[in-house]
């Protein structure tokens, strides 16, 4: 059969293709996707043709392409390989490593089933927040604790409303552009802060009484980690969420990490457990169980960060305002007929 993709041809290019689909394999499933997400900062590094997407690789390590994106997603299960015994044809699910994609095959374990009463748009968003759940999990959040979160592109708002579901207060969102601030508010932070203003530091360190004890720092660049620092409280966490790949920047690591005790833990999502989860060390595919149990008892609904819903022949011109717009909104795809 027929599938409709999309595909980072060159740099800067994304267009809408379409190419064969083969039947499921052994240990395989197949797809019909309902809604997929755009993760904006890695969609824009492979758009762009970054040629330093994977800290596996060395940072000179030249572009390629074609490109494919779409990592999170949900849909409907249409049919299943050999061995496959626990998935059926009409199964709703949640996948975790898809691609933009109408009709795909991949493993069965990476796919997660959906009750009825989660939201497909609420599912496409659960691998995404597998990202901030892992750094609030490795930061090990206590109850009551003040959190600040740097950042607030689609990880960075994720972050805040599973924040308040893990009992942090206040939580504190951080961000230059006011209608990034806004939404933080409207999806759970108790206080927006721009972090070029003058009294940033004092007003978080305010608001906190001596600082933060844990930190999302998601902005992937120098000015936003040392920002975040001036936040903490003596002995806090650092989570290291968003990905640093320009490393032309330098901290004063000695005054604002070695002197105060701050831990910098490194939360990139492959550094996690693969098949067995541990204490503050879960795998993807638990972390979207959790997250399936905590929607389907009310306590979140990641669906309300969604600005805007695109058919997927409009994907060229969704992409090119990511290239361009630096406030880019939390966007998904709906490709049902």
């Amino acid at each position: 059969m027929q599938t409709t993709f999309l595909e980072f041809s060159a740099p800067n290019v994304a267009a809408l293709k379409t190419r064969d689909c083969p039947p499921p394999g052994a240990g395989e499933v197949q797809v019909r996707l309902a809604v997929s997400t755009i993760s904006s900062g890695t969609e824009r590094a492979n758009l762009t043709g970054s040629p330093n997407l994977s800290w596996r690789q060395a940072a000179d390590t030249p572009a390629t392409f074609p490109r494919y994106a779409g990592y999170s997603a949900a849909g409907t299960v249409r049919a299943v390989g050999d061995g496959v015994t626990d998935l059926r044809p009409g199964d709703r699910v949640a996948l975790f490593w898809s691609v933009h994609s109408a009709v795909q095959n991949l493993s069965a374990q990476r796919v997660v089933p959906l009750p009825d009463d989660v939201s497909f748009s609420d599912a496409a968003l659960f691998h995404i927040a597998t990202f901030p759940l892992a750094a609030l999990r490795k930061c090990r959040l206590e109850i009551g604790e003040a959190a600040v979160v740097m950042g607030l592109g689609v990880l960075g708002l994720t972050a805040i409303p599973l924040l308040r579901a893990a009992g942090a207060a206040p939580v504190i969102a951080v961000d230059p552009v006011p209608q990034k601030r806004e939404k933080a508010l409207a999806v759970g932070a108790d206080y927006a802060l721009d972090p070029f203003a003058p009294d940033f530091a004092a007003r978080a360190k305010s608001l906190t009484g001596d600082g933060a004890p844990v930190g999302i720092e998601v902005t992937g660049n120098g000015g936003g980690l040392s920002g975040i620092l001036d936040c903490m409280a003596p002995m806090g966490r650092v989570a290291l969420l968003g990905c640093t790949r320009n490393s032309d920047f330098s901290i004063d690591y000695y005054h604002k990490v070695h002197g105060p005790g701050i831990s910098l833990i490194g939360a990139h999502t492959d550094a996690r457990p693969q098949t067995e989860s541990a204490a503050a060390h879960w795998t993807t595919r638990d972390d979207i169980a959790a997250l399936v149990r905590l929607t389907a008892c009310g306590r979140l609904r990641l669906r309300e960060l969604v600005d805007e819903v695109h058919r997927p022949a409009e994907a060229p011109a969704v992409y090119d305002r990511l290239i361009h717009e630096p406030a880019f909104p939390v966007v998904q795809f709906d490709w049902r007929d």
